[in-house]
């Protein structure tokens, strides 16, 4: 089954929004089987949207419309597919309720524009919106499949994953139970990856594996299509023991995993606290940290120690020491790590001192960071030279920290 995205909105052309529903849909589309080889932005224009569905009709089973289903006169991606495809639109009464109810709800006056969210592709059937007006659509048409969704993110996620997703699961795929389970590296780039993983990628038939890179790890998503779910998990597991024997050094968490929740549960699993000196980062890490629920069951707190003033009198760093080595230096991050430790009581403490950049600073090029972990059984430190611009720096240096911090906490 071979799939199309069009997502339609002239802000979209403008560069006024990022077209992110387009990589939402995509991914869930990948964890059912179905394959996504084109998306399209159209503006709102009846004529070329019109023209943008006859070229997916010649390439794709399933045509996905994001957008274009508002109260507004240029709201129209229903109208230009009910006139391309020869049907009507009809009122469905629930939608209208449910519309009504709403402006009942607010106290506003329900202007008569908004009757047209309300509007359906006649005999489609009908995708509920919990989170906003217009419904969504299931249309079928000479073999091939059409969805129309909303273009707000906070109403096409819910709609395409809890509506239109198990619906193509149904129709596509009766016999079959598809399992996805990825898996999520750090401290190995994509090409490298693939690169000592390509005996077994070149193989691959079911499960499949699909390698993405993003800007901080890469993840594998292993995918079996069996009978039964026993049969799927049975595939994947067999498949993960073969990656890992060759890259599992590198693994640091699975699914909905990240290099944040991952360290915030193995900390919470062993009953310790961490505390954090940050002087590149000012504060990064801890901010990071505090965007996990529960995070404050193992975060005590933390010092931004930006100057040398600071460093010396709220870290009791020795100043000669600064001197000495200068702050972007392996002794500075180690005392960092150990004085944040012993002030705040924790069990682990970490001290993040760098050169962000673009310019050097104490004698030490831009992206020349140090990494400090301090814990009961001793400190270690780890250099880093990174090539980034300045913010990417930091974050890539928060980032790292976690993957140093996963490393010990996994020992």
């Amino acid at each position: 089954m071979n799939a199309e995205i069009i997502a339609v909105g002239s802000e979209l052309l403008l560069g006024q929004i990022t077209n992110t529903n387009a990589r939402f849909v995509s991914g869930h589309l990948a964890e059912i089987g179905i394959n996504v080889y084109y998306h399209t932005v159209v503006g709102d224009n009846h004529d070329r949207l019109e023209q943008a569905i006859r070229i997916a009709e010649s390439r794709a089973d399933l045509i996905i419309f994001s957008g274009g289903l508002g109260p507004t006169k240029d709201d129209l991606t229903k109208e230009t597919i009910a006139r391309h495809l020869g049907t009507t639109l009809e009122m469905d009464e629930l939608a209208m309720e449910s519309i009504e109810a709403y402006f009942e709800r607010a106290k506003r006056p329900m202007t008569e524009n908004n009757k047209k969210q309300a509007l359906v592709l006649k005999g489609s059937e009908v995708l509920v919106n919990e989170n906003g007006m217009a419904p969504g659509m299931l249309y079928k048409h000479e073999g091939r499949v059409y969805i129309l969704l909303p273009g707000p993110p906070h109403e096409i996620e819910p709609m395409f994953q809890f509506e239109a997703k198990p619906k193509l699961i149904h129709m596509l795929n009766k016999e079959n139970v598809i399992i996805s389970h990825v898996l999520r590296f750090y401290g190995i780039g994509e090409a490298e990856l693939e690169d000592r993983l390509d005996h077994i990628l070149e193989k691959q038939t079911n499960p499949t594996i699909a390698p993405l890179a993003s800007a901080s790890e890469v993840t594998l998503r292993i995918t079996a299509k069996t009978d039964t779910a026993e049969e799927a998990w049975q595939l994947i597991n067999e498949t993960k023991k073969e990656i890992l024997e060759v890259v599992g050094q590198y693994l640091y968490g699975y699914d909905d995993d990240s290099l944040t929740s991952r360290a915030v549960d193995l900390l919470k699993e062993q009953n310790k606290t961490i505390s954090a000196a940050e002087s590149l980062t000012a504060g990064l890490f801890q901010s990071e940290l505090a965007s996990v629920t529960g995070a404050s069951a193992v975060l005590a707190g933390g010092v931004i120690a930006y100057n040398e003033e600071i460093k010396i009198s709220q870290l009791d760093i020795d100043a000669e020491l600064l001197k000495t080595y200068g702050v972007v230096s392996e002794q500075t991050a180690s005392a960092m790590a150990e004085n944040v430790r012993k002030k705040f009581g924790t069990d682990y403490g970490i001290g993040l001192t760098g050169v962000a950049g673009p310019d050097a600073h104490g004698g030490q090029p831009a992206g020349t960071v140090w990494i400090g972990i301090a814990s009961e059984s001793g400190t270690d430190a780890y250099r880093l030279q990174l090539s980034g611009m300045r913010n990417t720096n930091r974050i890539r240096t928060v980032k790292l920290a976690l993957h140093y911090l996963i490393r010990t906490l996994s020992r």
